[in-house]
């Protein structure tokens, strides 16, 4: 087996996606679970000399980093600069060194306005200091791949200056994201090649949606590691996608052995993406909402006959699961899908009636759920089995300045109407606390919230309608409900109505 080094940096180059900035909390927490959790081998977490924030949460990580024997894993960003990179860094407590180099003639030339000699006397000074500190060194040649398409003879020569130095690691980075595959693989093989015995770090971008293609290809080339980002994060189009590199190479590099564990994937993805505020798409490959996801009937036909439909990316490999989405593609194979995990049954005139009502609503642009079924069940079929057993009848609420919310509610539960009187920390929260009263006087619990979103039409004013989306974890199984008014209060109501509903 072949070991590729992971490295990740999506601390750092990942950081620079626009309007994306961390607290060192976050920082710290993030660095916590992909070394421990998701177990990528190093983590570059900051550029050196940026602001006070970034160097208390230099200073955190490598705090606890060293106290875990992790201080070699975690690396900073730095520059050419008379040491003051490594000063920084020092009072940091950080031990390696990323620096950041001229990997082009045209870089060097234009914005350096340095000679290649005078650049290399410099980097080298940079690196004697590093030494006599105690720093590692692994050195970026920024802009390599423009370096080998058009100064390949300044790319070798700096090479061969470099291999004279106490190096780590020589990284290869497409920092404009220009590369073809055919060209990674081209320029990756020449370079490992010529320096066999240099390990080599390959850093992809993605402004032509080419870097797994082209991550592939340097592993194919030879390269000894690469660096990736959660969710594919950086600058303008962003970076290679650790999920995507990661499931590829499992599935179709079997020779190569990599440290990190796929199913902790979607978690660390989740997180990166709440304290980012940058979302995941939905068709994102891995980590998005619907890439576990069959719409279409004929495929969830095919997946109870054999397994048609099924490819190497199963859901459970990721922490996931497969769903089936209702709309006015399903067929009936995706609601018999979905009926089977509601634990419904229908005949074959029933399916039909319901597959045609979930068409309507699709047409019409309907958002249809899983736990939409009992009700357009009801609404379809007429039958009492399904109807709707539990109204909230009424409800007042109250939020006065100085004073707790609270609110009094009215419920009808099978013919029977009970009222109750509750506060809390909000309206809603003063809402459950007086159905937790209802339902204990049944001797009933109701199941948690485990999650609360709100949202309304992009580029809507303050009377328009608001859609609360909740889930609630019943007997270890989660569902969502879903409630629409213009009062986002109401429309959490709303939601829970339903929840009411299908719990019993």
């Amino acid at each position: 087996m072949r070991r590729i080094e992971i490295m990740d940096t999506t601390l750092r180059d990942g950081e620079q996606t626009s309007g994306i900035s961390y607290s060192a909390s976050e920082k710290f927490t993030l660095a916590k679970l992909l070394l421990e959790e998701l177990k990528v081998d190093r983590l570059e977490i900051a550029s050196a000399r940026v602001s006070e924030g970034e160097f208390e949460s230099v200073r955190q990580i490598s705090n606890w980093a060293f106290e875990n024997g992790y201080s070699h894993r975690i690396e900073v960003l730095t520059f050419v600069d008379n040491g003051n990179s490594l000063d920084w860094m020092e009072k940091a407590g950080a031990k390696v060194q990323n620096l950041l180099t001229k990997g082009s003639l045209n870089h060097l030339v234009h914005q350096l306005k340095k000679t290649p000699e005078e650049h290399f006397n410099d980097i080298a000074r940079v690196v004697k200091q590093a030494g006599e500190r105690e720093i590692q060194t692994n050195v970026y040649l920024e802009d390599w791949s423009n370096g080998m398409r058009n100064s390949e003879e300044y790319v070798y020569e700096y090479l061969d200056f470099l291999t004279t130095l106490p190096l780590k690691r020589i990284m290869l980075p497409d920092t404009l994201g220009v590369l073809t595959p055919g060209e990674a693989y081209s320029y990756v093989s020449k370079i490992v090649k010529r320096y066999p015995g240099i390990h080599f770090d390959f850093h992809g971008h993605n402004d032509y949606d080419l870097s797994v293609a082209n991550v592939m290809e340097a592993i194919r080339a030879g390269c000894h590691g690469l660096h990736l980002t959660v969710n594919g994060m950086g600058e303008r189009a962003g970076n290679a996608p650790l999920a995507s590199v990661v499931a590829v190479i499992n599935d179709f590099q079997p020779e190569i052995e990599i440290n990190v564990d796929e199913s902790s994937l979607f978690k660390v993805s989740k997180l990166v993406s709440a304290f980012s505020g940058f979302g995941i798409p939905a068709n994102k490959p891995i980590v998005g909402d619907n890439v576990f996801t069959q719409t279409a009937g004929i495929h969830a036909d095919g997946d109870n006959k054999k397994n048609l439909y099924f490819n190497d990316l199963l859901p459970e490999r990721f922490g996931r699961k497969r769903k089936y989405a209702l709309g006015k593609t399903s067929g009936k194979a995706n609601i018999q899908k979905n009926l089977h995990e509601l634990g419904l049954t229908l005949n074959e005139e029933e399916l039909k009636k319901v597959t045609q009502r979930i068409i309507e609503l699709g047409d019409k642009k309907e958002v249809v759920t899983k736990e939409d079924l009992p009700y357009i069940i009801s609404d379809v079929l007429d039958s009492s089995d399904f109807q709707q057993k539990v109204f909230v009848k009424s409800f007042v609420l109250t939020h006065s300045k100085g004073l707790k919310p609270s609110t009094t509610v009215s419920v009808e539960i099978d013919g029977q109407t009970i009222e109750e009187h509750a506060q809390g920390d909000g309206q809603f929260d003063a809402f459950m606390n007086a159905l937790r009263k209802v339902y204990h006087s049944r001797k009933r619990k109701l199941p948690n919230l485990i999650n609360y979103a709100v949202r309304i039409p992009p580029g809507s004013n303050s009377d328009a309608l608001c859609e609360t989306i909740i889930t609630w974890k019943n007997n270890g199984k989660e569902f969502t409900t879903r409630g629409l008014d213009s009062d986002q209060t109401v429309s959490a109501i709303k939601a829970t109505e339903k929840m009411l509903n299908i719990i019993i």
